[in-house]
């Protein structure tokens, strides 16, 4: 079993479903891994692509990750059974001469061909990803998994902010969320306020609201921010601070008292560690955000959620940024909290799968073999034309 052909193609997305909103030039990188599994006369092919907020990663794909895969002989890539690819071996060998630390975003390229590995490993083991993958760990899963969702979002708008925000929540609920996340911190706190006030009118409370500061609070804004905000009775303030200032997040945390999101910005299960020592969160009350495709994929993922848990997090702590299949998949398999949605951002990645519905903050998962691109039409169209 080989892996025959990777291709890689960078695209731009938004963080609105209104394309002409200027959006800061974000990209995100499109990959195809080919094997030489055939199926219906056809090779399988896995699809994967670098999530988010992080930007296209196509020069360390084509330049140092897939040529290691390709000269990978079949014996580094099938598992023990020989009979499907082992995606934890695949990632081995794409992290061969790598050196501890510098994860810079070459954990995003990585992170970006796990995905496609695991979606071809799955496919070729005829399983949808969640029952590979929970297979592959020896834990159980439900034949039908629903699992809990918030709609993320809430972007400030350049005109008529509070009235397309209220818009946009209000769809998020009409969709059948009862959950959402929306952006504060880059404007005045008043304005932020202002936001929250006009998100929290279409929930049923404030506490079915998370913000999102996207790590720009120094300690001064951030405190002011945390003391206005400790009254609202928040579902959670997520990336306070820089990710890596722990200092000052944990005394951000101490004042604010109420439910703290961090770990979208961190890599690596040494920042998790110094994230669970030093970040001042209380694993009973606050919130893991990172995005598995961002940590080096499932097998730098696992490596976090091993260290969090042994600091006394339970899995249903984790709720993985991103908004995507991937992420859903991770969560049945896994046992998470639960994972974002990102109803309108990020096409042609906005949304869910065909067929799949959100109830009361629930959804389902795809059923086909692997994470299910397939059933998502305008991500299908963008994959196909990698070849």
């Amino acid at each position: 079993m080989r892996i025959t052909a990777i291709r890689e193609h960078t695209i731009p997305v938004s963080r609105y479903d209104d394309p002409a909103i200027a959006s800061g030039g974000l990209t995100t990188s499109l990959v195809a891994v080919t094997t030489d599994v055939m199926r219906e006369g056809k090779p399988v092919i896995g699809y994967g692509y670098a999530s988010i907020g992080r930007f296209g990663q196509g020069g360390l794909i084509r330049e140092r990750f897939a040529p290691r895969l390709l000269a990978a002989g079949e014996r580094d890539l099938i598992d023990d059974s020989g009979i499907t690819l082992d995606p934890f071996r695949a990632w081995r060998v794409m992290m061969t001469g790598e050196k501890p630390g510098g994860h810079g975003e070459r954990c995003v390229a990585v992170g970006a061909l796990d995905m496609a590995i695991w979606d071809a490993a799955a496919k070729i083991a005829d399983l949808p990803l969640y029952r590979f993958l929970a297979g592959k760990l020896g834990r159980e899963v439900d034949a039908a998994p629903r699992v809990a969702v918030y709609a993320g979002g809430g972007y400030p708008y350049p005109h008529d902010d509070l009235t397309r925000l209220s818009d946009e929540i209000r769809r998020f609920v009409d969709l059948g969320f009862t959950h959402a996340k929306i952006k504060i911190g880059s404007d005045a706190l008043d304005q932020d306020l202002r936001r929250i006030d006009a998100a929290a009118h279409q929930l049923a409370s404030p506490g079915h609201l998370a913000v999102d500061a996207m790590n720009r609070f120094d300690f001064t804004t951030g405190l002011k921010a945390a003391r206005a905000l400790a009254g609202y009775g928040l579902y959670w303030f997520e990336d306070v601070c820089d990710p890596l200032d722990f200092a000052t997040q944990a005394e951000i945390a101490s004042a604010y008292g109420g439910a703290i999101a961090a770990g979208e910005a961190l890599f690596s299960q040494a920042e998790a560690a110094l994230l669970a020592r030093h970040g001042g969160l209380t694993p009973e009350r606050d919130v893991l955000v990172f995005d598995p495709v961002h940590c080096y994929g499932v097998p730098g993922y696992l490596r976090i959620i091993e260290t969090m848990t042994a600091a006394g997090w339970s899995r249903g702590a984790f709720w993985p940024h991103g908004g995507h299949l991937f992420a859903l998949h991770l969560c049945a398999a896994l046992g998470l909290g639960g994972a974002e949605v990102t109803p309108f951002a990020f096409a042609p990645f906005a949304g869910l799968a065909d067929g799949m519905r959100v109830v009361d903050g629930h959804t389902d998962l795809p059923q086909g073999p692997g994470i299910g691109f397939e059933t998502v039409p305008a991500v299908w169209q963008v994959f196909q034309a990698l070849h």
